[in-house]
């Protein structure tokens, strides 16, 4: 990659409706969900968390990628590694090994990502290479009431062809359940 990266921006987080009745289950801890398709055999998810901390404290256990292990559970490693030349600022390249079970399957999936930051505000995951035809990955925060709005929208495409109703719904459990224990890590007893 060049010095050339910039965000690219996924319309889905804003997509995602705010009533006054689910802003107020964003406050009691609910996790808000919207799935839809990406591709013949992709999907892609949204989903929205309030943590009751400040954005900056949030930022910092986020952008502690190594620590993504404790928020994932089917993440056994998370490193970043040495910046390629040529990449802008606020730009990473990040390792990441998960075991994943799917259907009757059970993978090992890898990715190279380039991520790009801007600080406070946004995180953006873009796959360089590995065991996906396509996937990013797009972290938003946003001050909300006395803590911070988080909204995490993925989409991927795996190498395997599986139908996206499938992966739509392994998604639609698998990232609130995910972002669920990202709390905890994240807030202690919040």
């Amino acid at each position: 990659m060049t010095g050339n990266i910039s965000l690219t921006s996924m319309d889905a987080a804003s997509d995602l409706p705010q009533s006054k009745n689910q802003f107020a289950a964003i406050l009691q801890g609910e996790i808000l969900v919207e799935t839809r398709s990406h591709s013949a055999w992709g999907g892609a998810v949204t989903a929205q968390m309030y943590l009751p901390l400040g954005r900056s404290h949030v930022w910092q256990q986020l952008t502690d990628y190594p620590r993504w292990v404790q928020y994932f559970p089917d993440v056994r490693r998370s490193e970043v590694l040495n910046t390629k030349d040529g990449l802008t600022q606020g730009c990473k390249r990040l390792y990441q090994v998960a075991d994943k079970s799917f259907l009757f399957l059970s993978l090992q999936v890898e990715v190279y990502l380039n991520v790009l930051e801007v600080s406070g505000q946004r995180i953006q995951f873009l796959l360089e290479k590995g065991t996906f035809a396509d996937f990013t990955a797009d972290l938003q925060l946003q001050d909300c009431s006395m803590g911070t709005l988080l909204t995490y929208t993925v989409q991927a495409t795996p190498l395997i062809p599986v139908p996206s109703v499938f992966i739509e719904q392994a998604m639609k459990l698998e990232l609130p359940a995910n972002m669920r224990t990202m709390r905890r890590v994240i807030c202690g007893n919040c």
